[in-house]
């Protein structure tokens, strides 16, 4: 397999190569069990995985998406799910390294994933509107510094087990239903309730 060459100077391959063969240890289990692959993610963080996205002035690596793609084909040959969780992390990371440097608050935010290795996670599908993700039914509400939302997400990737959410919803309680914003929401800013139970399928692992 050819990787692109600052790939191989950035030693990525070699640190995924580190995590893929803990992840490919427990991937029977976790497939089994439809258990968090923990152990793989932990060794992400280890190995500074989770940042390497962010640009290099906020603390990252400047990854590309392909690089990223690269990377996350290795870990698919391990374990499917540590593959998924790696590829739907650096989904959401996309979205802040995208359209967030020009504020001060978003750049703090991708400063501290990069440091602290916070696992990003998404609540964009929600009861009631089928499947389309580019309308909510909820809307945040903003009162001087602080927000508030409640979202029925039918499914919210490895949502247990991140350090954030980014979450969509109305722009606000008279807003339509297609003016959406995404909030970030650190782990200590929100809680979760389970709702229903679904087979998993192919997201086993993901604890979506």
């Amino acid at each position: 397999m050819n990787f692109p060459v600052k790939i191989m100077q950035d030693g990525l391959v070699t640190r995924v190569a580190r995590v893929a063969e803990i992840a490919a240890k427990y991937a029977d289990t976790v497939d089994a069990e439809a258990r968090f692959p923990r152990e793989a993610v932990d060794a992400m963080k280890a190995e500074r995985l989770l940042g390497i996205q962010v640009p290099r002035h906020l603390g990252g690596e400047s990854a590309s998406i392909t690089e990223i793609a690269e990377l996350c084909s290795m870990l698919g040959q391990a374990c499917a799910a540590s593959a998924m969780v790696f590829a739907m992390h650096h989904i959401k990371l996309s979205s802040l390294v995208e359209h967030g440097v020009d504020s001060e608050w978003h750049r703090g935010f991708m400063r501290r994933i990069a440091a602290e290795q916070l696992l990003i996670a998404s609540a964009t599908t929600e009861g009631g509107i089928g499947g389309n993700l580019r309308n909510s039914i909820c809307a945040v509400e903003v009162d001087g510094d602080t927000c508030r939302l409640e979202k029925d997400a039918t499914v919210i990737s490895y949502g247990s087990h991140a350090d954030a959410i980014l979450i969509t919803s109305r722009a606000h309680a008279q807003a339509a239903s297609s003016d959406q914003v995404l909030t970030a929401f650190l782990k200590d800013q929100y809680t979760l309730e389970k709702t229903h139970v679904w087979n998993t399928l192919g997201m086993r692992g993901t604890c979506s």
